[in-house]
């Protein structure tokens, strides 16, 4: 999948699936259960145990038919670390102007997280993709209007405090997409294996990202 095609499906989806786990078998079995109800981007973060096989054998297992990244990169290294293992773009917590040339190097999205004005234009001018608005509850739908207003070229995705009540604001707002980690899979879903609950909540999530299109 190339750069532009991998950015057009972070956009039509609307959503990223943030996987966390203490168990990363239990990944596999939730990705199926998501892009079941819609989801088809999907964010394996680095804090998770053995994330990188997570991350390959995601890819291998799904193709084209799901985008698979990898979240909380925090230095270049990690970030080389998960293209090879076949991250088709990167998240990160922070503005680390190293892991956006890492990733503009090898053609691989690249989303920066920033708070400020600043810190987004810096990004942005770096060669970031997206903006990952962190954390997003801070400031609400509202924030995302407000920084819009002067910096209307940015691509912004708020991650943190989204829920299924702020969903459709924050894209009414005019977020592109939105980061959902605890809202839409948590760890007691995972033990539990209700993947069948997995599968309605990713459904209602793109709901409501078309709610706030319309």
């Amino acid at each position: 999948m190339e750069k532009i095609e991998k950015l057009n499906l972070i956009r039509k989806t609307g959503v990223i699936a943030i996987m966390r786990a203490q168990n990363p078998g239990q990944l596999i079995a939730a990705a199926d259960a998501i892009q079941k109800g819609g989801v088809r981007v999907m964010e394996v973060t680095m804090t998770t145990p053995g994330a990188l096989n997570v991350i390959a054998e995601a890819v291998q297992r799904y193709g084209r038919e799901a985008l698979f990244g990898a979240g909380t990169v925090l230095d270049p290294e990690t970030a080389r670390s998960a293209i090879l293992a076949g991250a088709g773009f990167v998240v990160a917590p922070t503005l680390r102007l190293e892991v956006i040339a890492l990733c503009n190097r090898y053609g691989i999205p690249v989303i920066p997280g920033c708070f400020t004005p600043t810190e987004m234009l810096t990004a942005w001018e770096a060669g970031a993709d997206m903006i990952k608005l962190f954390p997003a509850d801070v400031g609400g739908p509202a924030l995302i209007k407000a920084l819009l207003a002067p910096l209307p070229q940015l691509q912004i995705i708020p991650v943190g405090g989204v829920d299924l009540k702020t969903a459709a604001a924050f894209i009414r707002n005019g977020a592109v997409a939105l980061g959902v980690g605890g809202g839409l899979i948590n760890q007691k879903l995972l033990d539990a294996g209700n993947m069948d609950e997995l599968t309605r909540r990713a459904a209602a999530f793109v709901e409501e990202v078309k709610k706030g299109r319309v």
